[in-house]
């Protein structure tokens, strides 16, 4: 009976000291460490060499991952590419430690383009930058380019002439970025 009491005091501290170390932790983790299956992981040296870039392959915590402490020592930039938006945050690799630098993570929002029953819809949101200058080409020849200012959100819908059939591409350069997509007639 005595062996069954201090067993069960035995899982009743170790419970409470899980749980106690479990809340510290997550209180510290910024919602960048917590991606989902299917984005996209750059990291790249600060001289601007890719040192990997891939599909993340499981939901969780990217340091758990990934682990950075096995670069070699320096500072490093992590981008996380979502459905909408990029993150981006430095960390510092010495001696094995790893350290997210503050106020080094930022948010840059990607244009969404579609197209559809002839239309071109472009819309981008604001909030990290107040321009984008759009290019479309038919067949490869620039038929019309246009810069784009706003506030909050960034918009614009092109009108296509349904009777000129071929292959499209939209080009969006915002942020230093260029995204482009591909669409048929």
């Amino acid at each position: 009976m005595k062996t069954l009491i201090k067993s069960i005091m035995v899982v009743a501290v170790m419970l409470g000291t899980y749980t106690s170390y479990a809340s510290e932790t997550l209180k510290d983790l910024s919602t960048f460490k917590f991606v989902s299956e299917g984005h996209n992981l750059s990291v790249t040296d600060d001289s601007g060499k890719v040192i990997f870039s891939g599909r993340i392959k499981h939901n969780g915590n990217l340091v758990r991952l990934f682990d950075f402490s096995q670069l070699n020592n320096g500072t490093y930039t992590v981008e996380i590419s979502k459905d909408f938006e990029i993150e981006v945050v430095e960390l510092q690799v010495e001696n094995k430690e790893v350290k997210i630098l503050d106020n080094t993570q930022t948010k840059i929002y990607k244009p969404v383009i579609r197209s559809e029953e002839g239309l071109l819809i472009v819309s981008k949101i604001g909030l990290d930058t107040n321009e984008m200058k759009v290019e479309l080409y038919f067949e490869d020849e620039l038929i019309h380019t246009e810069n784009v200012e706003g506030k909050d959100v960034l918009n614009r819908v092109y009108k296509l002439d349904k009777s000129v059939t071929g292959d499209y591409t939209a080009v969006i350069r915002s942020n230093g970025r260029v995204y482009t997509k591909n669409f048929s007639i």
